[in-house]
């Protein structure tokens, strides 16, 4: 299945797609899984990780919800997303500082996520930034 695809055939987007906004809701739905995921195997390592279990808890629910919003086509709420991409954006950053203090697989590749899903975060921020500019 493909997000652009489904995005791209609401009656209210039609050639107005865009990219980067589209590629940041990919990324927050894989950043929320990953972060999850990393969340339960912090679970079974053998140290305290308490902390990066409620970061990447915290970073995981952030994400879904920007995914959940960001992909919403019906009328506009941009001031929303972009408040809520910014959100998503703090969130990557704490996330991946805080695996980055773990030396295990599942932390760096939710710390690369997170720094993915922050770089595509910022990108669709700017592009809807220019976008309100460019309306003004």
């Amino acid at each position: 299945m493909s997000i652009k695809k489904m995005i791209s055939e609401h009656p209210q987007v039609g050639d107005n797609y865009n990219e980067s906004l589209g590629l940041s809701v990919k990324h927050a739905m894989y950043c929320s899984a990953i972060c999850n995921s990393c969340a339960d195997a912090c679970l079974a390592e053998p140290m305290d990780m308490n902390q990066c279990v409620r970061t990447c808890l915290d970073c995981s629910e952030v994400c879904a919800t920007t995914a959940r919003i960001a992909m919403r086509r019906t009328g506009s709420n941009r001031e929303l997303i972009r408040a809520q991409l910014a959100v998503c954006i703090k969130a990557c950053e704490i996330c991946e500082a805080e695996c980055a203090n773990h030396d295990n697989p599942h932390c760096r590749r939710c710390a690369q996520m997170c720094r993915e899903c922050a770089d595509d975060c910022r990108s669709a921020l700017a592009d809807l930034e220019r976008e309100v500019h460019e309306a003004a």
